[in-house]
């Protein structure tokens, strides 16, 4: 994979599928439908998910692409793919509350190494560059260059008082009984793959994740995470979350600066 043509790619059709999203978002009451697994989808998601893999599949014809709402992919099986979730934060889409985004990551050989997270209700677009390193880019989007960037890292934690963040929709008290084993300085809530990306910019040391998430929810967050110097680990033995699993579920992960004491 040549990483000079697959960032321009993928930031640009994030961009676009954001486009999509806000439309519906932003319009009159859209229909909120249920998936097979009980999960929503929306016009949005659909719109946004075949906005995207047919551009992945114009650009890159010869590599896997896993998609969430393309059930006919999930049967597949790989170790290098792209990998794609166009709405992730429905709940938060459908309450209108902000905390969504668009994730589409390159996973090598079973690691995210390259990947673009949009939150296009907040503005805010972080992804990886050709070399690895994570940015947030601002200023007003272009879909044909790129803004300003910069350059994000994770925090020096303090294991005294650390920053948590949590979900705001999957929240339970298994969770909260593991926050509880740390020394707090504040706690936030955030939607979607966001998480990784408050730890990718420092203003949260710890995302734990104690719940059901599958590898396209994760993966474009852990690639901009890892990018930032972040980590993203099992939770039962802290060995680094692996991709390309059969059925693409996650076990329970932690994600976190390094320097947190992992409990």
């Amino acid at each position: 994979m040549d990483y000079h043509v697959l960032i321009p790619v993928i930031r640009r059709l994030a961009l676009e599928a954001g486009d999509r999203i806000m439309a519906v978002y932003n319009g009159p009451d859209f229909e909120v439908r249920a998936k097979g697994d009980a999960s929503p989808v929306t016009e949005a998601d659909e719109a946004a998910d075949a906005l995207i893999s047919a551009g992945l599949r114009a650009a890159f014809p010869d590599v896997t692409l896993i998609t969430e709402e393309q059930a006919d992919s999930h049967a597949l099986q790989a170790r290098t793919f792209l990998i794609v979730d166009p709405l992730d934060g429905t709940k938060e889409f459908v309450q209108r509350r902000g905390d969504f985004t668009v994730n589409i990551a390159y996973v090598l050989d079973g690691v995210p190494v390259r990947g673009v997270v949009y939150a296009p209700a907040q503005g805010r677009l972080f992804y990886t560059q050709a070399d690895g390193t994570a940015v947030e880019e601002t200023g007003d989007l272009a879909k044909d260059a790129p803004g300003a960037l910069r350059r994000i890292g994770v925090s020096v934690p303090d294991n005294a008082a650390l920053m948590v963040v949590a979900s705001k929709s999957h929240r339970d008290a298994a969770t909260d009984d593991y926050i509880a084993r740390y020394a707090l300085r504040d706690m936030t809530s955030a939607g979607s793959s966001l998480k990784f990306c408050l730890v990718a910019t420092g203003e949260a040391d710890l995302y734990p994740r104690l719940g059901r998430t599958m590898e396209w929810d994760t993966a474009a967050g852990d690639a901009v995470l890892r990018g930032a110097g972040g980590h993203v680990v099992r939770f039962d033995d802290h060995r680094p979350l692996a991709y390309g699993k059969p059925g693409w579920d996650n076990p329970f992960f932690i994600a976190h600066a390094p320097g947190v004491v992992l409990k």
